[in-house]
């Protein structure tokens, strides 16, 4: 049997944050990190829950790949407070923290009802405000733990492109190309369904029409808005149909030599496209010919499709190797064992396309680099 799982509100527009007036909740638990302290946007948040009279709390803690004992932290303010919201404001580092928390917490909570989840994104990146899973950071043994529950699984996501209008350009681009990655693994996923393909490919066409727009202009609202829509498009894909390999490997890169996912990804997407691509180079093509690009043959149409991925990190400033990250590589070397294992093991691995072996991982980390 084939499903499609479609949990999350999806609220967004300009007056989307108004919708925070209308929760069914008495107490609200903020997780957000400095810097959205910092530039004043979580005011936006609190202004709306003080007209309307809900308590809140804010923890501000959250710093880039949430490491468990901020979590824990977390966990443990939260259920102090007994607050029936949990609201994420922030990239995906935040969210992913948010989602841990209010799941240790009910799941810590015995009989006590499931805090309602709000997801409010100001990165186009992650798609972490629709999705089942949460990346927490076991910084003892440098390993990136991924959660999947439906528990996880937000009960709103209010999308305001407002507040990704001061994203840096080098985050837009990484984030943009994370957007593109989950898209492409979504659509060449083993579960990928018809569904999932629908979200997947309207997904890729935003990225590769608005994504260089984005990282240009910061202020191109239209391009913005598009990005953050194509995130949640290509969240709710990937959700449903899991991803591959590339993510597999930014997680071990991101745990071990702390690569910041999205880069990660955009670097290692070529490789992975051309070592799949005899068991799926059909859906390499068809995405060449959604793209307008050559694609006569699966060959051409899954090399123009990595061409094209290439000239879009080129254009942003994205190295093509993983050797450019300021990786040392005597210690990339003396770890290739340890990543193809962790490769391996993670969650992401399984939808992958082609199956691979330790080997395959650690020559294809050689060929990357």
């Amino acid at each position: 049997m084939t499903q499609f799982y479609g949990k999350t509100k999806i609220c967004y527009g300009e007056d989307a944050l108004e919708t925070l007036e209308h929760l069914p909740a008495k107490q609200a638990f903020i997780v957000t990190d400095p810097f959205m302290v910092k530039t004043g946007f979580i005011d936006r948040i609190k202004s709306h829950l003080d007209r309307v009279g809900v308590a809140h709390r804010t923890f501000d803690g959250v710093e880039p790949d949430p490491s468990l004992e901020t979590v824990t932290k977390g966990t443990r303010l939260f259920m102090q407070d007994q607050a029936d919201a949990v609201i994420a404001l922030g990239g995906g580092s935040a969210i992913d923290a948010a989602k841990a928390i209010m799941y240790f917490a009910y799941k810590a909570g015995g009989e006590v009802k499931k805090p309602l989840l709000v997801a409010i994104p100001t990165t186009s990146g992650t798609g972490s405000e629709v999705t089942a899973i949460s990346v927490v950071t076991d910084k003892v043994n440098e390993v990136k733990i991924p959660l999947n529950d439906e528990l996880l699984i937000p009960d709103m996501a209010i999308l305001d492109a407002r507040f990704t209008r001061t994203v840096p350009p080098h985050v837009t681009a990484s984030t943009g190309m994370d957007v593109l990655t989950h898209a492409i693994e979504a659509y060449t996923s083993r579960k990928a369904n018809a569904f999932t393909t629908i979200y997947a490919e309207h997904a890729i066409r935003y990225v590769f029409k608005y994504l260089l727009r984005a990282y240009r202009h910061g202020d191109d609202m239209e391009a913005r808005e598009n990005m953050l829509l194509a995130s949640c498009m290509a969240g709710m894909a990937f959700n449903n149909s899991g991803l591959g390999i590339t993510h597999s490997i930014a997680h071990s890169l991101g745990g071990l030599f702390h690569v910041p996912h999205g880069l990660a990804n955009s670097v290692v997407l070529p490789f992975v496209i051309r070592f799949n691509s005899f068991d799926v180079g059909m859906k390499y093509r068809e995405i060449a010919e959604i793209l307008g690009l050559p694609s006569s043959s699966v060959e051409e149409g899954t090399t123009s499709l990595i061409k094209a991925v290439c000239d879009l990190n080129e254009a942003m400033g994205i190295p093509a190797r993983i050797g450019a990250l300021k990786i040392d590589e005597s210690a990339f070397r003396a770890h290739l064992d340890t990543m193809s294992r962790n490769v391996l093991e993670d969650i992401c691995t399984a939808g992958n396309p082609r199956r691979p072996s330790q080997d395959n991982i650690r020559l294809l980390l050689e060929q990357a680099w």
